[in-house]
This record gives structure tokens, C-alpha cells and sequence, in this order.
């Protein structure tokens, strides 16, 4: 059994990538909750060194893995037959490469449209900065689809490490309304129905913020079923 350390699910994005890496792939963990915005995480992670942030995992041995980039190629590693990475050779590769992309890249899109997974914003313009980034993801999916997808919703075809990464940017171009494609967006609403997502988000709307962080002084509207 797998110890699964997360944030407040309303926001944290990293959080989301860890916990779905374990429950789309039928890996068995248990979730503790830390006070990501209660300002009690590094109290409550304090005997996880030499992690500081979320998500955070302990193995069934009580290793601990600091990094969700780190947590997916260990679990990958112990779990060779769950599906992590694909199978064949070159589409694995491509994975590896948009994972290690997402991962460490896309900053204006994190810095202007923080994640929030209660209600879409109205109006929000994004930055040339932005849009940049909305392009990369939108050629990054169309590359790993035409190259590899199939006829499945994925971006390989079966659901893997790289649909983990990538699913809090759906979220974000679903909450800031952001110029996407029809492809994109066939992917987009892949995640916005998937199980998993749908069980996460009605355990983040059951969350009280007050303040609310991120408050963009915009009109509000339903997030899509």
C-alpha cells in the first residue's frame, strides 16, 4: 500500500497529476490531506523529508518521493504491466518527452491561470504569453494523436503517465476559456468526463475557501458537466 500526501483538491494541480497516476492505473494507496492553504503543510509533511510540497508518496517500504515526475517513474518501475508508459518504443519516447515538457515548462500558463476547478471565469484575456503556451500544448497533443493515438480518446491510446500530466491543463483552458481547437478540445472533454476526474472534483467542491485565492474579479460561470 502506497501513501498519497495532497493539497487542497479545489487548487492543487500537482496534487491532481499524483492522485490520478495512482487511481487511473489501479495502483492501491491511501490520501492524507495537508493544509496546502491552512498553512499547516510543512507541520504535517515535516516527517517526509525531504519533501516540501505536494504530492508527496511514501512506498510500501517507506521510501519517500518528492517529485510527482519521480512518484510516476517509480511506480512505472515497480509496476511494469500497469500501463505508465506505452508499450511500443517510439511512442514511449514521444510520452517521456511531453511529460518532461509539461513538467517543467508552460510557466505563463501557470502564472496567469492558476488552477481552479469550482467554476469557469468569464472574460479572462490571455497573454501573448499565454496563447504561446496554449499553442505548444495543442501541437504537443496533435503530434502524440496522429502519431499514435488510435481511435481512443488519449494521447496514446490507452491512458498513460502523459494523460496524468496533462489533465490539470485541461482544467486550465476549461477555467479561463482559453482558444483552443476542436481536436484539443475532443481531448479536453476526454478528461472533463473521466470518472476518476468527475469523483475528484465532487470531493474539491465539498471544500470551503475564505478567502477564495486566485479571485480574478470576473463574472463566474458553471463548470461543463
Amino acid at each position: 500500500m502506497y501513501d498519497l500526501y495532497i493539497g487542497d483538491r479545489l487548487f492543487s494541480s500537482w496534487s491532481l497529476r499524483g492522485w490520478l497516476m495512482l487511481e487511473k492505473l489501479d495502483i492501491p494507496y491511501r490520501t492524507h490531506m495537508v493544509g496546502l492553504y491552512a498553512g499547516t503543510m510543512a507541520a504535517e509533511m515535516a516527517h517526509l523529508a525531504p519533501a516540501r510540497t505536494v504530492p508527496a508518496m511514501t512506498t510500501p517500504e517507506g521510501h519517500v518521493l518528492s517529485d510527482s515526475l519521480a512518484m510516476g517513474e517509480t511506480l512505472a518501475e515497480r509496476h511494469p504491466d500497469a500501463g505508465f508508459w506505452p508499450s511500443d518504443p517510439a511512442a514511449r519516447a514521444l510520452a517521456r518527452n511531453l511529460v518532461c515538457e509539461m513538467h517543467s515548462s508552460f510557466g505563463a500558463l501557470r502564472n496567469d491561470c492558476p488552477n481552479n476547478i469550482g467554476f469557469v471565469w468569464q472574460g479572462f484575456k490571455p497573454s501573448d504569453a499565454v496563447l504561446r503556451d496554449v499553442a505548444r500544448i495543442q501541437d504537443l497533443w496533435s503530434l502524440a494523436q496522429s502519431r499514435h493515438g488510435g481511435d481512443g480518446p488519449w494521447l496514446f491510446g490507452q491512458y498513460s503517465l502523459a494523460d496524468v500530466f496533462y489533465a490539470p491543463v485541461a482544467c486550465r483552458f476549461t477555467t479561463y476559456g482559453l482558444p483552443i481547437d476542436e481536436p484539443a478540445q475532443a481531448y479536453v472533454s476526454a478528461h472533463l468526463a473521466d470518472p476518476a476526474f468527475r469523483a475528484w472534483r465532487a470531493e474539491a467542491l465539498t471544500e470551503v475557501h475564505d478567502p477564495f485565492p486566485y479571485n480574478l474579479g470576473l463574472p463566474k460561470a458553471d463548470y461543463p458537466d
